[in-house]
């Protein structure tokens, strides 16, 4: 409770010149008695009111030795153990209580790190939020190196934090650097160190691999030193703060984009913590020289997972579906293997490629390539009418339900399923799936429905009618325009015959 400089003074002077005790100005002024003590104490007055005796004094020398022994046991635990002794207090204040005699850590003192250089880097991930894309949501990952010496910040975006995100940041640092740290420091984060007890550390073998590959010794930081590895920590929230805060992007390239230009001219242009007197720009142009040279062939990054195919002409990978050729589906001895970057996912049957696709980061979304499914429609006829409902079911999915309903009421699926994808057509997916919502609502599951339903809209909207993007040949025959022949030719004609004789 905040009270006004009047009343600590009034509390004061009935204190010093009218001698009341604590309870006595509590009571009068209308104020607790803590607030009393406390303005007594930051006077440096001792309260004369003696405290009262509480429930927990005879419970005090087993809490002090439990405390003592185990720190940092919770309040909670404590409360129980002191109920089990016979304590009937309430937890609030059994945790006021603790609060008070909880021992406190000693405050450590650190030294100042300092590195030649060259010498040294510090890598880190930052966790940014989400990003929505379709139907899923992605996290978006920060990945931030920053040179030790002169601090200069690499930062790139990802939607994710594997292994291979986390090599392709070091690659693309290295590359903008034009050089490599001889050493590179890690916190006990999954992607460097997989498991460590003590000193005893077992690296992921993957980034082993990729420190050989461009011959810097990968070192991690010490259990709960966060002071080894500041200096990344510190980029990290500059990026959150001087960065990240208010930023505006339209997707991940965008965004990395200008991540690249603020790495490059506004965090490039602070003073350097050790020099003031210049720029990070400027001391990096000196440590660059003694970076370790690029190796010359760059480490392949691509993501490898073994899939295997059902019944359909489509393997799963990372929340989506890839079409391939119907040849290799349930083969129950062949393992196929995705090798995948940021921009395109690759199938493959041992060495022979069976698929491309351009890589998506929705969710449950089907990749195809047209041949594929051509080729599988071809194969099988029946297939034709399930190609329709399986593009209906994800362009509209109201379709469903307006065809369960028609079959039940004896109409012929084949043909209100042909209509329907003309309307899909000529109209859209959403334009649809709004004219089937409203047909439902009336009960009348027909395409007629649906059509009317389509048409209203359009006039609503003060919209021309669609034009069909796939018409019938006699219709486009029919259409033909036909220029009109020059009737002066014929008038000459004709004035020529009635000179003759």
């Amino acid at each position: 409770m905040t009270i006004p400089p009047e009343r600590e003074a009034q509390i004061l002077r009935y204190y010093h010149v009218e001698k009341w005790h604590v309870g006595t100005i509590a009571r009068q002024l209308g104020v607790h008695h803590g607030v009393v003590n406390r303005v007594l104490g930051q006077a440096g007055l001792a309260a004369t009111m003696s405290p009262r005796p509480s429930k927990v004094d005879t419970y005090l020398p087993f809490i002090l030795a439990t405390l003592d022994k185990f720190p940092t046991l919770t309040a909670a635990r404590l409360y129980a153990m002191v109920q089990e002794r016979g304590y009937r207090g309430g937890p609030s204040h059994f945790r006021q209580i603790i609060s008070c005699h909880r021992p406190r850590p000693k405050a450590e003192a650190y030294l100042r790190l300092r590195t030649l250089p060259g010498e040294q880097a510090q890598v880190d991930w930052g966790h940014f939020g989400h990003l929505d894309i379709g139907r899923a949501r992605r996290p978006l990952m920060a990945f931030v190196i920053v040179l030790s010496y002169s601090r200069r910040i690499f930062l790139r975006f990802f939607l994710d934090a594997r292994i291979e995100s986390f090599l392709r940041g070091h690659v693309e640092a290295f590359q903008s650097w034009r050089g490599v740290p001889r050493v590179c420091l890690y916190d006990n984060l999954k992607s460097a160190v997989l498991e460590r007890q003590g000193d005893a550390i077992r690296f992921n073998p993957i980034l082993l691999d990729f420190a050989g590959h461009y011959r810097y010794e990968p070192r991690p930081v010490a259990v709960a030193r966060g002071n080894e590895k500041g200096r990344v920590e510190r980029a990290i929230r500059y990026v959150r703060d001087n960065f990240f805060a208010a930023r505006a992007f339209a997707d991940l390239a965008d965004l990395n984009a200008q991540a690249e230009t603020c790495c490059n001219a506004p965090a490039a242009d602070r003073l350097c913590r050790e020099d003031a007197t210049r720029t990070i720009r400027e001391v990096f142009a000196e440590e660059s020289t003694q970076l370790l040279p690029l190796p010359e062939n760059p480490y392949p990054l691509l993501e490898r997972v073994p899939v295997k195919a059902g019944k359909t002409p489509y393997i799963r990978f990372d929340l989506n579906d890839y079409s391939i050729p119907h040849t290799h589906v349930q083969r129950t001895l062949t393992v196929l293997t995705v090798l995948a970057d940021p921009g395109e996912v690759r199938i493959l049957d041992g060495e022979r490629i069976l698929a491309r696709h351009q890589r998506s980061y929705d969710k449950g979304a089907q990749i195809e390539s047209a041949t594929h499914v051509q080729d599988l429609v071809e194969q099988k006829r029946a297939a034709r009418q399930h190609r329709a409902t399986d593009q209906l079911a994800r362009a509209a999915p109201a379709s469903q339900k307006l065809l369960t309903l028609a079959a039940g009421r004896g109409h012929g699926l084949a043909s209100i399923t042909a209509e329907l994808m003309q309307l899909l057509d000529r109209y859209g997916a959403a334009e649809l799936q709004a004219a089937i919502l409203e047909a439902l609502s009336r009960d009348v599951p027909h395409p007629n429905a649906v059509r009317i339903a389509l048409d209203r809209r359009r006039e609503e909207q003060h919209q021309p009618p669609p034009v069909a993007g796939n018409l019938s040949r006699q219709v486009q025959e029919r259409d033909v325009i036909v220029r009109q022949p020059r009737l002066e030719l014929y008038d000459k004609l004709k004035g020529q015959s009635d000179e003759q004789p």
